[in-house]
C-alpha cells in the first residue's frame, strides 16, 4: 500500500511537473504569435502612410478621401475591439485572433485592386475589423500565458517588434510605392498567411470561457455614430469651414451620441464598455494616460511624412529612410522599460517616458524649413525614446489589474482608448495645419506637389505643424501627470 501511494504521488509530481514545462514552453510560443501579429499590423501601419502622397496622386482623390483611407481602419477597430474583447472572452482568444489574421490578409489582397479612394475606404472597414480581432486579443493572449513577474518584459517584447515594424515598413513604403501603390497592401498577404496558421498551430486557450455573455447593440451603434459624426466634422471642417451643413450635422450627431452611449452603459446588464473596471485607479489612470499619450503623438508620422515629401519635396522611400529615428527610439528604450517595470513597477518609468515625450515633441514645434537633419532626427528619437519608456509598463500594469476572466474586456478596452486617441490625433492636426492654409494648396502640400507654391505660403504649412506640436507636447505632459496619479504599483501588480 505505502508503495503504491509513493508511485501514485511520484506519477503526480511528474504529471504537475510536465505541465508546468508546457506552460513554461508554451508562454514563448504565444508571445512568437502575437509579436508575428504586431509585426504584420505595423507594417501595414508604415508602409501605408509612407505611400499617401502617392495615393493622393495616383487615384486622383481628394485629401478628405485620402484622409479616411486612415480614419476608417482605425475607426472601425476602434469601434469593434470592444466587441473582439467580448468575443474572445466568449468563443476563445484563439479563435478570434486567427480570424483576424486570415481576415485581414484577405483586404489587403482586394485593396490592390481598388480603383477609386472611396473603393479603398470600404475595405480598410473590413481590414479594421479584422486588425480589431486581432489587437483585442493580442495583450490578453500575453498575458494569460505569462506571469505577472514577466509580463513587462514579454510586453516589451512585442513593443520591440513593433518598433523594428516601424522602422522597416516606412523604408519598405517608399521602396514598394516604386512598383505601384498596390504593393503597399499586397505584400502584407504573405506575412498574415504564416500569421494565420502560426497561431492556429501554437496557440491554445488558458482561461475558462463565458459562453452566457450579451452584446451591448445599443451601445455599440450610439459609441459608433458618435464618434464618426465628430470625425467627419474635425477632418471636413478644418478644410472646407467650419460652418458647412456637413460640419454642424456632424457635431450634432456626436453630441447626442456619445453621452447616450456613456448613459446606455451605465444601465447595461453587459456593457461594451465595462465602466466598473475604472474603480480601480490603475486602470483609471493608465488607460487615460495611454489615451492621452495616444492623442499626442499618432499624428507626428503622419505630419512628418507630408512634411518631408510636400515643402522638402523628398521622395517616399528618402522619407520612410527619414523616419526611422521614432521608431529607432522605441526599439532602444522598450526592452529596458520592460525589464525594469518587472521588478520595479510602471510608475516612474510610464511617467518619466511621458514627460521625455514631451521635450521631443517641444523639439519639433522649432523646426523649420531649413533645419539640419541632425536636430530632427534627434528630436524624433527622443519622442520615440520616451514612447518606448512609456508603452510597456503602462500596458502591463493595466493587464495585471484585472481578473483573468476581465483581460478579453480589458486589453479591448486599452485598444479602443488608443485607437480613439490616435484617430482624434490624426483629425485634429489636420484641422490644424488645414486652418492656416487655402485647401488647394493643402492638396498641393499633402500630394508631394509643390514645385510653384510660394515660401510664405509653406511658411504658414511650418505654422500650422508648430502649434500642433506645442499642443501634443501639452498633452503629452497631462499624460504624465495621469500616470503619476495611478498610485503605487508593486512589480506584481498590486496597488498600494
Amino acid at each position: 500500500m505505502a508503495r503504491e501511494s509513493v508511485v501514485r504521488v511520484d506519477a503526480g509530481a511528474i504529471s504537475r511537473a510536465s505541465a508546468a514545462r508546457e506552460g513554461d514552453s508554451y508562454k514563448w510560443w504565444a508571445l512568437s504569435c502575437t509579436s508575428l501579429g504586431t509585426l504584420l499590423a505595423t507594417l501595414n501601419s508604415g508602409t501605408l502612410i509612407i505611400a499617401l502622397p502617392v495615393l493622393l496622386r495616383e487615384l486622383h482623390t481628394d485629401l478628405i478621401t485620402l484622409v479616411w483611407v486612415l480614419l476608417s481602419y482605425m475607426l472601425v477597430q476602434t469601434v469593434v475591439v470592444l466587441t473582439a474583447g467580448r468575443l474572445a472572452d466568449m468563443f476563445g482568444r484563439k479563435n478570434l485572433y486567427v480570424l483576424g489574421a486570415a481576415l485581414f490578409g484577405v483586404s489587403a489582397l482586394v485593396a490592390g485592386f481598388a480603383q477609386t479612394g472611396g473603393e479603398l475606404v470600404a475595405i480598410r472597414v473590413v481590414q479594421g475589423a479584422a486588425g480589431a480581432f486581432m489587437m483585442a486579443n493580442s495583450s490578453a493572449i500575453v498575458t494569460d500565458a505569462f506571469p505577472k513577474r514577466q509580463l513587462g518584459l514579454a510586453l516589451g517584447t512585442n513593443m520591440i517588434v513593433a518598433a523594428v515594424g516601424s522602422i522597416v515598413g516606412t523604408i519598405l513604403g517608399g521602396w514598394l510605392t516604386i512598383f505601384g501603390w498596390q504593393w503597399v497592401f499586397w505584400f502584407n498577404v504573405p506575412f498574415a498567411l504564416v500569421g494565420t496558421i502560426w497561431a492556429w498551430v501554437n496557440l491554445r486557450e488558458r482561461v475558462a470561457l463565458d459562453r452566457h455573455q450579451r452584446f451591448d447593440i445599443p451601445g455599440t451603434l450610439s459609441y459608433f455614430v458618435g464618434i464618426t459624426g465628430l470625425l467627419i466634422a474635425l477632418t471636413i471642417g478644418g478644410i472646407y469651414g467650419w460652418t458647412s451643413q456637413l460640419v454642424v450635422s456632424g457635431f450634432i450627431v456626436a453630441l447626442i451620441g456619445l453621452p447616450l452611449f456613456f448613459a446606455i452603459e451605465r444601465r447595461a446588464p453587459q456593457p461594451l464598455l465595462d465602466l466598473s473596471l475604472f474603480r480601480d485607479r490603475l486602470f483609471l489612470m493608465g488607460n487615460l494616460s495611454a489615451f492621452l499619450n495616444s492623442l499626442a503623438r499618432l499624428a507626428v508620422t503622419f505630419l512628418f511624412v507630408f512634411y518631408f515629401q510636400g515643402p522638402l519635396r523628398k521622395d517616399a522611400l528618402t522619407a520612410g529612410i527619414l523616419l526611422a529615428p521614432i521608431a529607432l527610439g522605441m526599439l532602444i528604450t522598450s526592452p529596458i522599460s520592460g525589464w525594469l517595470s518587472d521588478r520595479h513597477g510602471s510608475r516612474l518609468l510610464a511617467s518619466l517616458g511621458l514627460v521625455i515625450s514631451a521635450v521631443g515633441l517641444a523639439g519639433m514645434a522649432v523646426i523649420g524649413l531649413d533645419t539640419p537633419y541632425w536636430y530632427i532626427a534627434l528630436v524624433m528619437l527622443i519622442m520615440g525614446g520616451g514612447s518606448g519608456l512609456f508603452n510597456s509598463p503602462n500596458t502591463s500594469a493595466i493587464m495585471a489589474s484585472v481578473r483573468p476572466g476581465q483581460r478579453g474586456i480589458a486589453a479591448g478596452t486599452r485598444t479602443m482608448l488608443v485607437n480613439t486617441g490616435g484617430v482624434f490625433s490624426i483629425a485634429f492636426a489636420l484641422a490644424i495645419v488645414a486652418s492656416t492654409l487655402p485647401a488647394s494648396v493643402m492638396f498641393q502640400i499633402f500630394a508631394g506637389v509643390t514645385a510653384g507654391v510660394p515660401a510664405h505660403v509653406l511658411d504658414n504649412f511650418m505654422t500650422g505643424l508648430h502649434i500642433s506640436f506645442w499642443v501634443m507636447a501639452g498633452v503629452s505632459v497631462l499624460a504624465a501627470v495621469a500616470s503619476a496619479l495611478r498610485g503605487s504599483a508593486h512589480p506584481g501588480g498590486e496597488v498600494e
